[in-house]
This record gives C-alpha cells, structure tokens and sequence, in this order.
C-alpha cells in the first residue's frame, strides 16, 4: 500500500510539474507572440487578442464538454486526473500573467525574439504536454482528442496531436496572418517532437513487451489489471541455476505506459528481473484484428 501511494504521489508530482511548465510556455512565449499552435491554449491566444477574454479562464470553459468524452473513453480516474491537469493549467496561466503580465519577457519589435519564442515555447509545451501524458493524463482540450486518435488508430501521439491541432492553425492564419500561421507550425512540429520524446522515450513503434520476473508478481499481477487495465500471460518457468519454479509474468503495453511500469515493478521489488523490447504488431485482445492487418497489406503480400 505504501508503494502504491508514492507511486499515486508520483503521478500528481508530474501532473503538477507538467501543468505548469506548458502554462508558463503559453503565458510567457506564445500567447505574448499572437501564436497559437493548436489546442485550446491556441483557441485561448486567438480569443485573448480578438476579445481580451482571460486566458486561463477560456482554456477551463472550452475543457467541460471534452472531459465528458475523456471519462466515457478512459475511465474516471483518467477523468479525475484530466481535470486535474486542465484546472492546474488554467490557474498557472492565470497566477503566471498577473504575475508577469501579458507582455512576457522578450522584446517582440526584434524578428529574432519571434523564433525565440518559437523556439522556447514549442520546447516546454511539448516538454510539459508529454511529462502529463506520462502519468496517464493530459491538460485537457485537443489533447483528449488525440489520446483518442493515438489509441484507436495506433500512431504515435505527438503526430496525433500535430494532426488536431492544424484545424486550430488554419484559423489563427485569418485572424494574426499567415506569417502567424507559420510560426504556428514550426511550433506545433516543435511541440509534437518533444511529446514523442518525452512520452513515447524516443520510441517509435507501437507498443512495448514486459517479461517480468518477480517474488511479489502477484502485486504486479494487480497493478496490471487494475491499474493499467491490461491483461497478460503468466509462464511457467524455472531458474537456470537454481532450477526453481518462478513465474513470468508477459504484458503488452503501450509506449506511454512503459515509464508507469517501470516505476511500479521497481517499488514494488527493487530485484525483479524486468525485460522491455519493441513490439512492432499487436493483434487481438482489444488491439487490431489480423484480419485488418492482412486486408490492409494485401496488396504488398501479393507482390
């Protein structure tokens, strides 16, 4: 039990850290830049220069009806931390700009603080999304939407999340410019390479197989179902020295999930023998169906 509540505690740490380091990405580099590289932060930046409405305020309204979906897709307590995630956003971009103030912190007349911005506000945006995404939640907004695309459609979530937010750069482009719109994007590409860094840790398949060995795999065994809502196989096998019967625990999970695992199995007991490869197909047990895969590659498997 104790390990599991330092490792609940963890999970918030990174919500909180994550939270604040996008807000102050969009309070003191983009929103000050007229940049608004997608998600609601971007819709926020384009309604605080055309009605002067409070950044994190219009971030919190936009997230009621998304939150819905998140919980109905992902469970409640994805909900409950999703929302933990976009209130702490929109209550540091608030504290951050009666703070500092609206302006930020660069000289904007200077064409080499615009790339500046670019630069340093795509860095933490996508630096703080993907620290949040690690502990199974996100700031909320479009970010759901691509979780959603990620998981359904198995590709990697800062493309999902580059892909969700063009919408929101095409109308940025009539309402800054393009020269805006442009920025926009670099941004966006910016935010997209440090999410599948971060989140993904630099993986670029699907998924991720554990073999894991252990005297406490019944704790494991628990974390597995209950907390990641995952299913896995259990082999019987013994120790080459010591020919005793030890049990290997088999679990196929997404990349974000790894980081979660990892942590669990190590406070769980420090001397398991943990196992992590690429998986590049998964079929079955809610993942997609050999029979789409062989449809969709029928055409190469008949050359």
């Amino acid at each position: 039990m104790q390990t599991l509540n330092k490792y609940t505690a963890l999970e918030y740490f990174y919500i909180v850290l994550g939270s604040f380091i996008t807000a102050f990405a969009v309070t003191v580099f983009l929103n000050p830049a007229q940049i608004a590289p997608g998600g609601v932060s971007g819709i926020s930046t384009i309604l605080y220069h055309t009605f002067g409405w409070d950044l994190g305020l219009t971030m919190l309204l936009q997230n009621i009806p998304l939150f819905i979906i998140g919980i109905a897709l992902f469970g409640k307590r994805f909900g409950i931390k999703s929302l933990l995630g976009s209130l702490l956003l929109s209550l540091f971009s608030s504290l951050i700009s009666s703070t500092i103030g609206t302006e930020g912190i660069l000289d904007l007349s200077r064409d080499m603080n615009l790339w500046l911005s670019c630069l340093f506000g795509g860095v933490l945006s996508g630096l703080g999304v993907g620290i949040v995404m690690k502990s199974g939640a996100n700031t909320g907004g479009t970010d759901i939407i691509a979780q959603i695309i990620a998981r359904y459609m198995h590709v990697p979530l800062g493309s999902a999340l580059f892909f969700v937010d063009g919408v929101v750069i095409i109308l940025s482009a009539f309402i800054f410019g393009i020269e805006s719109a442009l920025y926009a994007i670099v941004v966006a590409y910016i935010t997209q390479v440090m999410v599948n860094k971060v989140v993904l840790m630099m993986g670029t398949n699907y998924a991720k197989t554990c073999y894991i060995i252990s005297d406490k795999i019944n704790e494991i065994r628990t974390f597995i179902l209950n907390d990641l809502d995952k299913t896995g196989t259990l082999i019987e096998a013994k120790g080459l020295y010591s020919m005793k019967r030890k049990p290997v625990l088999m679990v196929v999970i997404p990349n974000q999930s790894v980081s979660r695992v990892t942590r669990m199995v190590h406070m769980t007991d420090p001397n398991a023998f943990l196992i992590i490869h690429e998986t590049y197909h998964v079929f079955g047990e809610g993942n997609r169906s050999m029979e789409e895969f062989v449809a969709l590659n029928k055409d190469v498997s008949q050359e």
